[in-house]
């Protein structure tokens, strides 16, 4: 039998706390439907044994405390609200167990911000993680060691996981679900809950917000350049040029700030404007193209798809506003 020890952090997200215990103890009812033993132990576990959340409006009662669990198999590290900084603070006495649990042969998944948590222990330095796409910039800024992934819903590599935004948490846990109890299971509890299985990348919920978390002005006005012209054709020279920097310096300084290149950076920019005109008007592909300053269709296409997950024709028959209210 799996030990899974889901954390009650201050601040912890209700959602994906009791969803996980949801779908992990829905698992358990599969199995003794078959006339089987439960395949997972799952319990709550905080630092104390009663944890208000949501300000208070609700109470999570742990079944044990970190001090009481000497081996665990899984940890999962559901999301937290408000202040990420804060919440790594107040949930610091976690970290030494997690590691120590980690080091003895556990697997530890965060589930969306509660990556901020799991990156805070040290365990995810030069390893993949993925969170969820608002709070990019900040995880970028406060843990530059950790190779980050924004496009990804699940990360797996070393017994660390993690998932993207939201609800993609439910993913991740019918990932661990199909690792520890087999696809048949997964599949199962993704119709009980109704969720889509198939989903690799948020890239198409991402929306683009340039990083301008640095003190870097030249870097920063040419951002802004970027935003208000990016209809035109602007070049890396012509930046260069307007803030007396050599192309290889304004190259290397933008990278440093925004963890994008120039050319980057603008065609984020150019195909965010093109998703909103996409979701919102009636224009055709062309149009939308040629508004956001692209003259080469084929160009147009493998950049938006690169960058969404999506052709441009997808995205609209995906989130049109019109086309969804018919």
């Amino acid at each position: 039998m799996k030990h899974i020890s889901i954390l009650i952090p201050n601040k912890a997200i209700l959602g994906s706390l009791e969803g996980s215990r949801q779908i992990l103890t829905q698992i358990n009812h599969f199995y003794e439907g078959r006339g089987l033993a439960p395949i997972f132990k799952v319990q709550l576990v905080g630092l104390t044994h009663e944890v208000p959340l949501c300000g208070g409006a609700f109470t999570a009662h742990a079944d044990m405390l970190i001090s009481d669990i000497k081996k665990t198999d899984l940890i999962i590290i559901p999301a937290v609200d408000g202040d990420l900084k804060k919440a790594i603070e107040i949930n610091k006495e976690f970290f030494p167990w997690i590691i120590d649990q980690y080091k003895n042969g556990a697997e530890v998944a965060s589930l969306c911000v509660g990556a901020f948590l799991l990156a805070a222990t040290g365990l995810l330095n030069g390893k993949q993680c993925a969170t969820h796409w608002v709070a990019v910039n900040e995880f970028r800024e406060m843990f530059p060691e950790v190779n980050l992934v924004p496009e990804k819903i699940v990360t797996d590599e070393y017994g660390l996981y993690s998932s993207g935004g939201a609800l993609s948490y439910m993913n991740l846990i019918l990932h661990l679900v199909e690792k520890y109890a087999g696809l048949e299971n997964a599949i199962l509890a993704a119709k009980v809950f109704a969720i889509e299985i198939e989903r690799g990348s948020q890239s198409p919920f991402i929306i683009f917000q340039g990083q301008k978390a640095h003190d870097d002005e030249p870097v920063k006005k040419a951002q802004e350049f970027i935003e208000t012209k990016f209809r035109e054709k602007i070049t890396v020279e012509q930046l260069a040029y307007m803030f007396a920097l050599s192309r290889r310096n304004l190259e290397r300084r933008f990278k440093k700030a925004t963890n994008n290149t120039i050319i980057e950076y603008i065609q984020r920019v150019k195909i965010e404007a093109a998703k909103k005109d996409l979701e919102t008007s009636r224009k055709n592909i062309s149009e939308v193209m040629y508004e956001v300053g692209y003259s080469d269709t084929k160009a147009f296409r493998t950049t938006f798809k690169k960058v969404t997950g999506l052709s441009p024709i997808e995205y609209k028959n995906k989130y049109n506003k019109e086309r969804a209210l018919s």
